[in-house]
């Protein structure tokens, strides 16, 4: 048996662009993903996914073309593509375990599926980069979502803080020293598929517009990580508060997240944006220390705060 765990993630800066192929700057949080697997003498897969409502679900190897319950969907779409491309095949016995919700947008389906390319890679001794795990989980997330810049499938890969360009084009490690961050949660569930497709939708109507838009969110991402090297909270945190209004003036933020950023900001945050697709999940603050009690009550009044670690270790074989 192999057990194989990922980080969720959060994005920092860059938003939306990094679809268009432009950077983002993201970091992986504590919160992790794992996956449990081993083979069998037949040719049954089951798994077992108790966060995902669904208990045990069981097909085989010769039923990966059906289409799936979305709650497994990622998992076996992931075993699928490895299957196809390294030419082997088993049974196997498989259990997901989160400690983290799906509803928080914080990349549960990136985490599972780079969990399962490597449990996989272990389990068949298949040697694998991590750029050629980068490749098949965003390969296996782009089947699924038709969507989808690889951000978050990075994140549960390298871990840490990464500067990242669309579709793996560039992932660099960043040195960051800290970063101290309020994560406040809506109580809304985004949709980022929709969100996605929305915002191509207006783009196709006002492409210079948003495009001269997206030509600013690489000057904030680039100024950031430049900040980041240093440390420079009170710039960051200015930073964060330009990108979240060109997130707004997409139509991706909503009232939730407006609420609560704007609490946080009165509350003493340097800064504060909402965090990946938007329409609700996950809003970020940079606060300074001594104003982190006044900026977490806050949040709780109209949300909840989620308690997070950012630049946490990338995919990982647990022991």
């Amino acid at each position: 048996m192999v057990r194989i765990s990922a980080p969720g993630k959060l994005m920092l800066f860059g938003d939306h662009a990094v679809v268009y192929g432009r950077p983002c700057i993201v970091t992986a949080v504590n919160h992790r993903m794992s996956v449990n697997m081993e083979r069998r003498t037949d040719n049954k897969i089951i798994i077992n996914a108790p966060q995902m409502k669904i208990g045990t679900y069981i097909t085989s190897t010769e039923e990966l073309d059906k289409e799936n319950p979305k709650e497994v969907k990622f998992v076996l779409t992931a075993i699928k593509n490895f299957f196809k491309k390294y030419n082997v095949r088993s049974g196997l016995d498989i259990e997901t375990k989160s400690k983290f919700s799906s509803k928080f947008g914080f990349g549960s389906s990136s985490a599972v599926t780079v969990s399962t390319i490597k449990g996989l890679s272990e389990l068949f001794n298949v040697e694998m980069s991590k750029n050629e795990v980068f490749d098949l989980s965003y390969k296996t997330v782009l089947d699924i979502q038709s969507v989808g810049s690889g951000f978050d499938v990075a994140a549960a890969i390298y871990g840490g803080t990464i500067y990242f360009v669309g579709g793996g084009k560039k992932i660099k490690q960043m040195n960051l020293k800290k970063l101290p961050l309020v994560v406040g949660y809506t109580g809304v569930k985004g949709d980022t598929p929709t969100l996605v497709k929305g915002l191509a939708k207006k783009r196709e109507k006002y492409k210079e517009l948003i495009d001269a838009k997206f030509d600013i969110s690489d000057k904030i991402v680039s100024q950031s990580r430049e900040h980041f090297e240093t440390s420079n909270l009170e710039v960051l945190g200015e930073l964060m508060n330009f990108n979240h209004g060109l997130l707004n003036s997409f139509g991706v933020s909503s009232l939730e997240l407006e609420s609560l950023i704007q609490k946080a900001k009165k509350s003493g945050a340097y800064g504060a944006k909402l965090s990946g697709a938007g329409g609700g999940d996950c809003m970020i603050a940079l606060v300074p220390e001594e104003k982190r009690k006044g900026v977490e009550k806050a949040i709780n009044q109209l949300g909840a705060v989620i308690n997070v670690s950012p630049n946490a270790e990338g995919v990982r074989i647990e022991k």
